[in-house]
């Protein structure tokens, strides 16, 4: 699945241009670096069901991050299930995010499904930690609740197939993170499961209207603004999970990075 993946990764020369791309390393994490040195940076997180994407498959995503919001865009390359499950993966982007913030740098979190839960995940650790500079956490299609139970949403009946991503396949994929043995309970494994809300950043939950994932995405987003915090739920009808990273073939969502420039504005 992977190199399927990574064969279909978007030719160079048909993503955004930047002047400046850089591959290197943040506390011992690979990272890649677009854009100028701005006060606020972006820290990306990709999704692909804890064990697929890169920085190759979502590159184009940072890039169109990097030119809608004019802000510094890090990319995380973090370990990946099942040859590294939880909690690696979470934390290399903690590190990434701890190693930005130490110095009085702010950072908006930006998460896509497998991605969204850590970025969520992060900003719940930080919290914790007392780790300030945390600004924002926009959070894409967001998966949130490993503890599996096909009935739990409805939206994992109403688009259980015909939509990409289907429900049948995500307690496989959920397993491959948890193959250490983690309780899928854990508000670390699972954000949703965190039951005190207060006090994390402002959010933008973007879910998708013929997504799985869509309600536990909403219910976030409801959760969050119950425990005051400034959160949108934002709905793309139409739309089917990962659509975000599929612009390319389905341009009628690219509106999404100018909901996300102007919340993170």
């Amino acid at each position: 699945m992977r190199a399927a993946e990574e064969a279909a990764v978007l030719p160079l020369a048909d993503r955004l241009p930047l002047h400046s791309v850089e591959d290197t390393t943040y506390d011992g994490v690979p990272v890649r670096v677009y854009g100028s040195t701005t006060d606020a940076v972006i820290v990306y997180i990709h999704g692909g069901a804890f064990f697929l994407g890169s920085l190759e498959t979502h590159d184009h995503v940072a890039r169109e991050l990097a030119v809608a919001t004019g802000l510094r865009v890090v990319a995380v390359d973090y370990r990946r299930a099942p040859e590294a499950a939880y909690p690696a993966g979470l934390d290399d982007c903690y590190a990434v995010v701890r190693s930005i913030t130490k110095d009085g740098g702010s950072v908006a979190l930006v998460g896509d499904s497998s991605g969204g839960n850590f970025a969520a995940a992060v900003a719940a650790m930080a919290l914790d930690d007392g780790l300030a500079g945390i600004t924002h956490q926009v959070l894409l299609y967001p998966s949130l609740d490993l503890d599996f139970d096909e009935s739990r949403y409805g939206s994992l009946v109403e688009n259980a197939v015909g939509h990409g991503l289907e429900t049948a396949g995500l307690k496989p994929f959920n397993a491959f993170y948890v193959d250490s043995g983690a309780d899928p309970a854990l508000p670390s494994v699972s954000p949703i499961k965190r039951t005190d809300l207060t006090g994390l950043p402002p959010a933008l939950v973007v879910t998708a209207e013929h997504d799985p994932l869509r309600d536990e995405g909403e219910l976030y987003g409801r959760r969050l603004q119950e425990a005051g915090v400034d959160a949108t739920v934002s709905r793309y009808a139409g739309a089917g999970h990962g659509f975000v990273q599929f612009l390319g073939s389905d341009p009628r969502f690219h509106r999404v990075y100018d909901e996300i420039a102007t919340f993170l504005s």
